[in-house]
């Protein structure tokens, strides 16, 4: 009876901590390099792949630019931006399977270098399936794969 109980006791008290884990949405890795060169190979493997890249927005500008006027002198990146691009194949797929898997597209790649670590490139995407409802998760893992591979190549440009 004893050991049931402490048993019951653990199981109580560990899973609230499992419910409150939560999944990690990216995918993050790192190099070493200037950031306009890992910003080269992010754009030459979106096109040597077909794709087409549809916009950069340079946030780390956006952020120092606008840090005064919300009153903040915190310099968050030295350099920051995201490239946006779509797969026509992989986008239809994606929205054949649920057309509320329009919010997934464009498909963003984010790069950073962090004040603290000049020389290192932080490279990061969404991980499309943790998010993944019904039969939506196997092409979101098609996704997830196209966008690791462009980081991948990236790294060793």
């Amino acid at each position: 009876m004893h050991r049931t109980l402490n048993r019951w006791l653990a199981l109580a008290l560990f899973v609230p901590a499992l419910a409150l884990a939560e999944p990690d949405f990216r995918a993050v890795y790192s190099t070493q390099g200037s950031f306009e060169d890992v910003k080269q190979g992010v754009e030459f493997a979106i096109t040597g792949r077909g794709l087409v890249i549809s916009h950069y927005s340079n946030i780390g500008e956006m952020l120092a630019r606008t840090g005064e006027d919300v009153g903040s002198d915190r310099q968050v990146y030295l350099q920051a931006g995201v490239i946006e691009f779509c797969s026509a194949v992989m986008s239809r797929k994606m929205m054949e399977a649920d057309p509320g898997n329009i919010i997934f597209c464009p498909y963003a790649i984010s790069l950073y270098v962090l004040p603290d670590a000049p020389d290192t490139v932080h490279l990061s995407y969404e991980r499309l399936s943790e998010v993944a409802e019904g039969g939506t998760t196997e092409v979101l893992e098609e996704i997830e794969t196209l966008l690791d591979g462009i980081v991948q190549e990236a790294m060793a440009f």
